[in-house]
């Protein structure tokens, strides 16, 4: 076996959703490109991090201290989509329907896995409500057990603020990642949002 393109097969397959045979394919075409469209191609990734940071507001990605969305004067300030992560904001944003901002908490609550509110963007949401309630806060959470137990904990934290919570309609199917729900259903589980009320 030719070792540097054992290596890359490697590197490539541990990327989220490569597996090996994929990484083969990925890598065997590259060894096909002329070396500028290499070149190029590892600038972009080794600069990445550097580029690409974490908005001060919402936490969604941005090349700035805030993010485009949270920075447009288009945007309704007053409603607020609680999303896992940045890839959810990703996917409703293609759906076209969404005018609000965002805030992503960097995954969902899970004791099992340890991970706990002090190690998600809960504490800053619940600082960003109090100074500035909007008029309705949506959980844009999914449909795993995680998302539930997640979204009901951010429901009895804002309880005590005069604050609407509303969550996706059913249409998201249990279990399935934000990110990989199509845009029309999306769509309408956005539209025909619920309320959420916690219950002591």
């Amino acid at each position: 076996m030719i070792e540097p393109l054992e290596k890359l097969v490697d590197a490539l397959s541990r990327l989220p959703t490569i597996g090996r045979k994929s990484a083969w394919r990925l890598a065997l075409h590259m060894i096909d490109r002329p070396q500028e469209e290499l070149t190029e191609l590892a600038q972009r990734i080794g600069s990445i991090k550097s580029l690409v940071r974490t908005c001060s507001v919402c936490f969604n990605y941005s090349t700035g201290p805030t993010c485009p969305i949270c920075a447009s004067a288009s945007r309704d300030q007053s409603l607020v989509c609680v999303v896992e992560k940045p890839t959810d904001v990703i996917a409703i944003e293609r759906a076209g329907r969404y005018h609000g901002v965002y805030h992503v908490l960097g995954g969902l609550l899970s004791p099992i896995r340890g991970i706990t509110p002090d190690r998600l963007h809960i504490g800053e949401l619940k600082e960003r409500v109090e100074k500035a309630p909007p008029r309705e806060l949506i959980l844009g959470l999914g449909g795993s057990s995680e998302a539930e137990t997640t979204g009901y904990y951010i429901a009895r934290i804002l309880s005590h603020l005069p604050v609407r919570v509303t969550r996706f309609a059913r249409g998201v199917p249990a279990g399935m990642e934000l990110e990989y729900v199509d845009q029309i259903t999306l769509s309408q589980a956005l539209q025909e949002r619920t309320d959420m009320t916690y219950t002591p």
